[in-house]
């Protein structure tokens, strides 16, 4: 994503950035509730409501996941597209997610629909984030992925089969932790602004471990948790 994101204001806010931007990270980087965060908060001598990291969370997850996408290099040409099933207040609905051939999640929508309209808002939103057409789409059957890509890819290679979309499948595993964590999402409203802000927070902080040895992993860790302290401006977390 290209766009200018503005700086995280904390003006008027009780707590220092350090320990905003710590909470932020905890419940979004790890399968936390707010309660669980509070607690962990306490054990440091912190006494802050649940109450107040859910506004921390609302006020600042997206800016910072904003600015993560800004700041990530250029994603890859092969683009993983898949619809997953959720279930919001008995209603159904469909979480469309695109990733890059490393797994990288490129942009997520959440609707109520699986047809060629709803694939092809989906196809907008995403080209209107990462800015660049992709070399190949890999889908699943779903024809509502042809009908959208013939009208807004035409050029663009289409590879449609169930067995080659796993990694897109398997990007699907983390949403399904947190929804179960947060006893479903209780809205479509909810469930986009959570996860639009959880996929790039979460994913900055898990490279792909298998792919590195362990004092390479560590500095990469160490870059990334840089990079954190640049994107919330703070010098350290708690």
């Amino acid at each position: 994503m290209k766009t200018n994101t503005p700086a995280p204001s904390y003006k008027g806010f009780r707590f220092p950035p350090e320990i905003i931007s710590h909470a932020v990270w905890l419940y979004f980087r790890f399968s936390l509730s707010f309660r669980d965060v509070e607690e962990l908060l306490e054990q440091h001598g912190i006494v802050v409501s649940y109450e107040t990291v859910r506004q921390w969370c609302l006020k600042f997850g997206q800016t910072y996941a904003n600015e993560l996408r800004r700041r990530r290099p250029k994603t890859g040409g092969t683009w993983h597209m898949d619809e997953v099933y959720l279930k919001i207040n008995g209603k159904p609905h469909y979480l469309w997610r695109a990733v890059d051939q490393d797994g990288n999640v490129l942009d997520i929508l959440v609707q109520s629909r699986r047809n060629k309209q709803a694939a092809k808002k989906f196809f907008r939103k995403l080209l209107k984030g990462v800015q660049y057409v992709p070399r190949v789409i890999i889908t699943d059957t779903l024809k509502s992925y042809g009908a959208a890509k013939r009208e807004i890819l035409p050029g663009v290679e289409h590879r449609q089969h169930k067995g080659l979309n796993n990694r897109a499948e398997n990007s699907h595993q983390p949403t399904r932790l947190r929804e179960k964590k947060m006893r479903r999402f209780k809205s479509a409203k909810h469930a986009q602004r959570f996860l639009s802000a959880f996929g790039p927070i979460a994913g900055h902080f898990q490279p792909r471990r298998h792919r590195f040895p362990a004092g390479e992993y560590r500095a990469l860790l160490q870059g990334r948790f840089q990079q954190w302290h640049e994107v919330t401006r703070v010098k350290q977390v708690v």
